[in-house]
């Protein structure tokens, strides 16, 4: 079935909160659209499986050569689907990086820059300060008539599922997330390079078939569990 509303939102960074106190916490991101339009991008540092860790990679130095489309993307959302696919994201098919460097990060540690907030904010804050755009990756929310949870503004509208999404077990609710060029990440569009970060679940396998379903468990390594 794969998540919905899939696609890209390109914008500037205008605010970031961390979540502490939900079961499911994530790190919130506000970016500018198209037309000062305010979108929420909800980041998950933290699974609600038994497996907490959430599985990270960022490259300071992305081979922009295979997104060469985005820079000419308007700011805005931008909805992918079989006719733009080409702009689809997909961390077993399509080559963006190396999935056994990824490493699991716990959400929240005492200390600097040692856990999976402190490294996405650190991204999020120089993209702020740069005025970069940057690229979220996910599935879209909204617009909904009511103040924003977390920055309050009118409509709540964003994004979510800013993560990989196939590989899911199928006895459980996230089965129906699965698809292949479904998968979530964020792209920072640098003066002088690009930045990629990219998140997925322990509990996903990495070998899934052109519906994004697991044929068999194997680990970010491609180990079998």
């Amino acid at each position: 079935m794969a998540v919905q509303q899939y696609g890209v939102l390109k914008g500037i960074v205008s605010d970031m909160r961390r979540e502490t106190d939900d079961d499911s916490p994530h790190f919130q991101v506000e970016v500018i659209g198209e037309k000062d339009t305010r979108y929420r991008c909800a980041i998950n540092v933290m699974s609600s499986s038994e497996e907490s860790e959430v599985l990270y990679l960022a490259d300071d130095q992305f081979d922009s050569s295979s997104i060469t489309l985005l820079p000419n993307l308007p700011y805005g959302y931008k909805k992918i689907d079989a006719a733009n696919r080409d702009l689809a994201l997909d961390y077993v098919r399509g080559n963006l990086f190396d999935s056994a460097k990824m490493k699991p990060l716990p959400h929240e540690v005492t200390g600097p820059d040692n856990d999976l907030n402190d490294f996405i904010e650190t991204y999020m804050q120089k993209a702020k300060e740069e005025k970069a755009p940057v690229y979220i990756y996910g599935s879209k929310f909204g617009p909904e008539q009511a103040p924003d949870k977390i920055f309050g503004f009118t409509p709540t509208n964003g994004m979510h599922n800013i993560h990989m999404n196939q590989g899911n077990a199928m006895d459980t609710r996230w089965k129906k997330d699965n698809g292949s060029w479904h998968d979530g990440g964020i792209l920072i569009q640098f003066a002088d390079q690009w930045a990629a970060v990219f998140l997925a679940f322990l509990s996903q396998s990495w070998c899934t078939d052109e519906e994004g379903h697991p044929v068999e468990d194997c680990d970010h390594t491609h180990q079998k569990y």
